[in-house]
C-alpha cells in the first residue's frame, strides 16, 4: 500500500523528521533522508499492524493537494512510500464478479495509467467508497 509522506528536512543540529498524514500519530525521523524515509517504513509497518490488532479501520488516502494545504506542513517535502502492510488484512481470495466489458475495459484502462492491477485498482476503489460512506 502507497502512504503519503511530509518530510521535515534536517539540519547540522537535528534529524529528518518524518510524518504520515493519512495515519495521525505515525511519524519517524533519521540522521540522513534515506534512514529517515526506511525508519518511515518501519513506523508505518508497526502503526497499521496495531491499527490492525486493535480493530482499527486504515484510514482512507487522501490526495496530496489537500495534505499540502495543511499548514503544519508548510515548507516540508513529499514522498510517496510502498509499505506492504496488506499482510495484515488476512490471505487473498479469488472472487468471481460480473462487469460489463466496457467498464471492464475502463477500470483495465485507469488500472494500467495509474500503474496498478486490476485487483489492487479494485480493492482501493472498495475501500475509498466504504470510507466515503455515513457511520450506520
Amino acid at each position: 500500500m502507497k502512504f503519503i509522506i511530509a518530510i521535515e528536512p534536517g539540519t547540522q543540529t537535528s534529524a529528518w523528521g518524518v510524518a504520515v498524514p493519512d495515519l495521525p500519530g505515525c511519524f519517524s525521523a533519521g540522521d540522513t533522508l534515506d534512514e529517515a524515509m526506511e525508519n518511515a517504513r518501519e513506523a508505518i509497518d508497526l502503526h497499521v499492524e496495531t491499527m490492525i490488532e486493535d480493530g482499527v479501520a486504515i484510514p482512507a488516502a487522501r490526495p496530496l493537494s489537500a495534505i499540502q494545504a495543511d499548514p503544519e506542513y508548510a515548507g516540508w517535502v513529499w514522498a510517496v512510500v510502498d509499505v506492504p502492510v496488506e499482510k495484515y488484512l488476512g490471505p487473498a481470495e479469488k472472487i468471481n464478479i460480473t462487469v460489463p466489458r466496457l467498464v471492464l475495459a475502463r477500470i483495465d484502462d485507469y488500472a494500467k495509467a495509474h500503474g496498478l492491477s486490476r485487483s489492487r485498482f479494485l480493492v482501493e476503489a472498495a475501500r475509498s467508497a466504504m470510507h466515503a460512506l455515513p457511520v450506520a
